[in-house]
């Protein structure tokens, strides 16, 4: 009989908790889509936003769909390839938790519980820019065929400065296709606005932008500062390619520039160029290619030791994969590798730490090209390198410096990481705050005895212990910077931390658990 009860009980106690798992409601999981979806869905960005549950509902079967698919979140390169900054991914425990919530009916549960929402705005970067390039508002001539056309505008320096930080906002999302930009140091170009503007004449290349892509922005303190030094009186040229069927459509697509202070030193220059190159390229329909590049070219290679800060793999609808190495006989460096290329989720990926490629070696691309029914974007036709979206390409860019010893330890991650330029990273689930100018983490996760509170900024905050059902367990006034929670005589659970700031009444919150 003791058994029996024993057994009876095991059970209950699994099927209790199982029946407690399949009751997940939007606060159980509102944290999830705050840190791995709305970074992109927002109302300033791309559509549909997720930032409650009146506007995520209506989309739990597509998000279903898509988790399952793996086509959401859309983050392409291979992990098992070095790994990159701002991975657009999801744990397999976050996906199960989203899943389930969603088989269970995507119910709604009290939503005042849930953390509240990341703060977006239309700039990726904080503070005023040193700098803003616009183009004047421009009616795209894209008609009956793809529009290049290259603005060349005063940069309006009076000294030479050293860019730190550059984001590209267009004035026309639906319409801008990509955006790159040049320096001409000398000051002499004239825009070309006839739709025909293929090659852009300047000096060297400060970056580009495509949809989703990221604010850039280089290290700017200890141990590695860097940044492209751009001259008195340049001018700033933007090639902007508008795609077919635009016509008419307004932009006014800008570049807010951020400088290092006047006379910085120490500041290392970074370069940003496109040394893997293919314009030689016929994939006919129904077929498939593989098409490669190398640099240096013939049998020459890197003259000199280079770090790789970032790269930036490019091509259009027909590839489906690409891979960048470095290689010097038998000994490969991996770089990037991807075996599902989305022409619409392409982006530009920062290494945590550089990646040393010594001298003797050279880059190396292979791009895999499918023009048949098994890929989506297959035409009847035959498809060639070229510049418009019809056309392929193979170009592929990287941002590099030359080598200092030690280069490849530097924790780029960390410096960006606490960047004045950049908000707050959504970085997990314990770590949800409002993306604004303060963040608190609580350790350790779970506790017994003390949780130790520190905050991104000196300020004070009003702190409060509450249960999941709103009531409060302890609360305490003016805390700053610094604090310890004293928890050993809470009853075992879990728990929200609600961190108040007294100045501009913003709310932060974690979940805690108290263990015994």
């Amino acid at each position: 009989m003791k058994k029996n009860y024993i057994a009876t009980f095991i059970f209950a106690a699994i099927l209790f908790a199982q029946l407690a798992k399949a009751q997940l409601v939007y606060k159980d999981v509102a944290a999830i889509f705050y840190s791995r979806c709305t970074s992109c869905h927002h109302e300033n960005q791309h559509a549909p936003s997720m930032m409650n549950y009146s506007e995520t509902y209506p989309l739990a079967w597509a998000i279903q769909n898509d988790l399952q698919l793996g086509k959401m979140p859309p983050y392409s390169p291979d992990t098992s390839y070095p790994r990159f900054l701002h991975e657009r991914i999801i744990t397999a425990s976050e996906k199960a938790d989203i899943l389930n919530w969603i088989n269970s009916g995507a119910l709604k549960g009290d939503t005042t519980l849930a953390p509240p929402p990341p703060v977006y705005s239309q700039y990726q970067l904080n503070g005023t820019p040193d700098a803003i390039i616009k183009i004047p508002t421009f009616t795209s001539n894209a008609t009956t065929q793809d529009s290049y056309v290259c603005f060349s505008i005063p940069s309006g320096l009076t000294q030479d400065r050293i860019l730190r930080a550059y984001e590209i906002i267009p004035g026309n999302e639906s319409i801008v296709h990509h955006v790159v930009v040049n320096v001409d140091t000398v000051g002499n170009t004239t825009s070309d606005l006839s739709g025909g503007c293929y090659t852009i004449s300047g000096n060297f290349l400060i970056g580009d932008y495509v949809p989703g892509a990221a604010a850039t922005v280089f290290p700017g303190q200890a141990p590695l500062k860097a940044g492209i030094r751009i001259k008195a009186g340049s001018k700033i040229i933007m090639q902007i390619h508008y795609p077919v069927g635009s016509a008419g459509l307004l932009d006014s697509t800008q570049m807010r520039m951020y400088f290092y202070p006047v006379n910085e030193t120490g500041v290392r220059p970074i370069y940003s160029t496109v040394p893997l190159q293919n314009w030689s390229m016929s994939i006919p329909a129904n077929a498939t290619r593989t098409y490669t590049a190398k640099y240096p070219s013939g049998t020459t290679t890197l003259p000199a030791n280079i770090s790789i800060y970032s790269i930036t793999p490019h091509s259009h609808k027909i590839c489906t994969k690409i891979k960048n190495v470095a290689y010097a006989g038998i000994d490969t460096i991996k770089l990037y590798n991807t075996d599902k290329w989305n022409f619409d989720w392409q982006g530009s990926y920062t290494y945590p730490k550089m990646i040393k490629v010594p001298t003797g070696y050279k880059l190396f691309s292979t791009h895999f090209f499918d023009n048949t029914a098994n890929n989506l974007y297959s035409v009847p036709s035959t498809v060639t390198a070229g510049t418009s979206t019809s056309n392929e390409m193979l170009f592929d860019g990287i941002n590099w410096m030359y080598y200092l010893p030690g280069d490849e330890n530097i924790d780029v991650a960390s410096i960006l990481a606490n960047d004045p330029l950049l908000a707050p990273a959504i970085t997990g689930v314990n770590e949800i705050s409002n993306a604004s100018v303060m963040r608190f983490y609580a350790y350790p996760n779970p506790a017994n005895d003390k949780i130790n509170l520190c905050f991104s900024k000196k300020t004070d905050c009003k702190i409060r212990l509450l249960t999941l059902t709103g009531q409060t367990v302890l609360i305490n006034e003016n805390v700053n910077e610094q604090y310890t929670l004293d928890v050993k005589n809470i009853t075992a659970g879990l728990y929200i931390i609600e961190a108040t700031d007294i100045k501009t009444k913003q709310k932060f919150t974690k979940k805690i658990i108290v263990s015994k």
